[in-house]
């Protein structure tokens, strides 16, 4: 769906938009071999399995019956709570600095993300940027998660906008396709350098 208007706003994906996030910069400290890392996170520590978290499941339950699946690998399982923080490895500053800017020019911006209400306060504290959001919508608080439309219009109820209003930035191909088809202008973030040029295309900046 192509929108009827430029955007007036900015909708935000996080992990590795704002903030980098990646398991295998922690898995990296504890397995010796890549391939091993590969294994793990292919087969116990998926992704399908972390899903579970961003739509509500808190990281003890979560854990813990992934543990009792792989009882060899409780300890290593047990690192994605307890370990958390070291899989960021600090904010991108291509994406801050646009931020920064589109608050002195009052551009409406706002957060879309698929997190844990449990970590949501610590990533939040990771970056002066998110201070300049109006709302965020967290998957878990939410209990869906994108690409489902219900998170997307739940986006709309809270900041009162219609698609075509919205500019949405998010590094998942997935999200993006839910989002155009609803009718949001995108930009498919996969290189921190083109985010500007995107934002200054679309009239913001």
């Amino acid at each position: 769906m192509t929108p009827v208007r430029p955007p007036r706003a900015l909708l935000w994906d996080v992990g590795n938009v704002i903030v980098r996030w990646n398991p295998r910069t922690l898995y990296a400290k504890i397995f010796r071999e890549p391939a091993d890392i590969d294994r793990f996170l292919s087969h116990v520590c998926t992704s399908d399995w972390h899903a579970a978290t961003d739509r509500g499941v808190s990281f003890a339950d979560n854990i813990a019956a992934l543990s009792a699946e792989h009882p060899h690998h409780a300890e290593h399982i047990a690192a994605w709570w307890d370990r958390w923080p070291e899989m960021f490895s600090g904010a991108i500053a291509e994406t801050e600095s646009v931020i920064e800017d589109l608050a002195a020019r009052g551009v409406p911006q706002f957060a879309l993300t698929n997190m844990s209400s449990q970590t949501w306060p610590d990533v939040k504290a990771m970056s002066p940027v998110f201070r300049h959001f109006r709302a965020a919508v967290v998957s878990a608080e939410e209990r869906v998660i994108k690409p489902q439309p219900r998170i997307y219009e739940i986006v709309l109820e809270r900041t009162g906008l219609a698609p075509a209003d919205l500019l949405f930035v998010d590094d998942s191909a997935a999200n993006i396709a839910a989002a155009q088809a609803m009718g949001f202008h995108t930009h498919h973030f996969t290189d921190p350098a083109a985010l500007r040029p995107a934002i200054e295309g679309a009239g913001l900046l």
